[in-house]
């Protein structure tokens, strides 16, 4: 039987619109049961599409060995994926985007925002670099956005990209319009929820306002959004909320946090009980808006998600948790109490694991993939439209991957236990490979059965698959050595790397933080 809570999610008084009242008896759908069943079954599964039309993710590659671009579309479109975002336009990836259909969000790089903002020639030309050679033909790349920057605006920025985000949205988007793409193509920024807040005397949503230093730019930006029709997009994430504050409560940050139990909610605002972290946040956006005169501006979700590993809390039984009370909330249309019954465009983070990425902000950087470096899903999610007859289901994996040799680099039996040089080989190693997996709370520690020795093989191999399994990368000084058999521990994986293309330019950049990241794993480690 079909779930009819998607026409009318509980406590909601939001219902979907009929032609007619359905409770008629005179309505002859009232005499044909069967007739009426298939009706009302298509009205779900027309809302539940509507809701998966609604559902993109985000394509990032900062990895060390990258799957082609051609598989990793496939895997779009493999699980049922519409849209998807990336962080560049990258010519690569863009040719692999051509002619699926997809519709893509591409990227103005945060370097090159000075740039485009001081000079509306460089926009121009980014923009016919960038939009015009690959979309508006058939086979082309269905390009529906332009993000100016991504979370220019991030506290962390000092505000390095203040002055020149604005500046450089406006020309954007000025030079889509005049090549004739403004219609179809909207430029938006991403921006992190950092850039607003509530007051400390009052932390409520409906108390949301602009950060003090960028509520200017805030204001200027929003007005130039409501002015071309495009949305503002913003990132949210509730495992950050979470992430090194252990007085949070951990059921808020999910959405089935009063799901059956009798407590009260953690924040109550007026007559509004926000129950999830997400709800609340996404309100004090509103609320924001609101108050600078912009509250009926729309709101894209630009990233949103959660870890699988580098973390206590970055677990798939717990990612898998927020996706499945995430995509319910997606396929009923509930939205938020300040927006009820709101269509939310979203965008999940991320699509893959990239073991490339700075792991300034933490080690779970790395495990933002619903599939992991290969492709390989991690856990059931219900992506073609949620709740309903639609169960979580495992995705389709990708298909097409190959495989460097199954064999792996550990650290050789006959090295002795007190050898000063392995505590050295293996900073090397988690210096120019990701060895996120063996620190606190995350899949190799504690409970995935690694010893010291297990910790020094692990990081010998994830820098001799990086390295595309190179004779010479597996000698760390002669405390190395090529095995066939699989050293896997329980949970700890030791992966053998993909065919795909390396790249260098995302190692390096991620490379100055690893550094010190290493340093400090060699604590934990040995």
């Amino acid at each position: 039987m079909a779930d009819l809570s998607l026409l009318k999610p509980a406590g909601s008084k939001h219902s979907l619109s009929l032609p007619w009242d359905v409770k008629e008896d005179k309505h002859p759908l009232h005499t044909m049961p069967a007739l009426r069943c298939v009706f009302l079954a298509s009205v779900l599964l027309a809302a539940a599409a509507t809701a998966a039309a609604a559902l993109g993710v985000n394509w990032g590659t900062m990895s060390t060995r990258r799957l082609p671009p051609k598989v990793v579309t496939r895997l779009l479109t493999d699980n049922g994926f519409k849209k998807v975002k990336i962080f560049d336009a990258d010519a690569r990836t863009m040719e692999g985007l051509a002619g699926t259909g997809l519709e893509t969000m591409v990227a103005v790089p945060n370097d090159l925002l000075a740039a485009v903002a001081a000079d509306y020639a460089r926009a121009k030309a980014w923009v016919h670099d960038n939009v015009t050679k690959y979309t508006g033909f058939d086979g082309g790349v269905d390009i529906r956005f332009v993000a100016v920057g991504n979370e220019p605006f991030l506290r962390a920025y000092n505000g390095a990209y203040d002055r020149v985000t604005v500046p450089a949205l406006r020309n954007i988007q000025r030079a889509l319009d005049e090549a004739g793409h403004g219609r179809n193509v909207k430029a938006t920024v991403p921006v992190n929820a950092d850039v607003y807040d509530s007051p400390p005397e009052n932390p409520v949503p409906s108390a949301g306002r602009f950060r003090a230093d960028v509520a200017g730019a805030m204001a200027e930006m929003v007005k130039l959004l409501n002015r071309s029709g495009a949305p503002l997009t913003v990132n949210i994430y509730p495992f950050l909320s979470l992430y090194g504050n252990d007085d949070f409560p951990l059921d808020y940050a999910f959405f089935d946090s009063n799901s059956g139990k009798a407590k009260p909610a953690p924040v109550i605002d007026g007559k509004i009980n926000y129950t999830n972290v997400f709800d609340a946040n996404f309100d004090t956006l509103v609320s924001a808006l609101k108050r600078i005169g912009y509250g009926h501006l729309p709101v894209m979700i630009g990233e949103v998600g959660w870890p699988t590993d580098g973390d206590k809390h970055a677990t798939a039984a717990l990612a898998e948790r927020f996706y499945s009370g995430l995509l319910r909330r997606l396929a009923a249309r509930k939205g938020t109490p300040l927006r009820p019954g709101a269509r939310i465009e979203v965008y999940l983070f991320g699509l893959i694991d990239e073991d490339a990425k700075s792991v300034a902000p933490g080690s779970f950087e790395r495990h933002w993939g619903l599939f992991t470096f290969d492709g390989r899903p991690k856990f059931p999610l219900a992506l073609r439209g949620g709740g309903g007859g639609n169960r979580p289901v495992m995705p389709v994996p990708a298909r097409g991957v190959e495989y460097l040799s199954r064999r792996w680099c550990v650290l050789n039996p006959d090295a002795a236990a007190g050898d000063e040089r392995i505590a050295g080989n293996v900073g090397y190693a988690c210096e120019r490979a990701d060895c996120t997996a063996l620190g606190y709370g995350s899949s190799c520690a504690g409970g995935g059965g690694m010893d010291a020795r297990g910790n020094a093989s692990y990081a010998f191999n994830a820098y001799w698959q990086a390295q595309g399994q190179a004779e010479a990368a597996c000698d760390f000084q002669g405390l190395a050595v090529v095995v066939d058999d699989d050293p896997s521990r329980g949970a700890c994986n030791f992966s053998v790397q993909v065919v795909g293309s390396g790249a260098a330019m995302a190692v390096a950049a991620a490379r100055t933080v690893a550094v010190a990241a290493a340093m400090a794993l060699l604590l934990v480690l040995l």
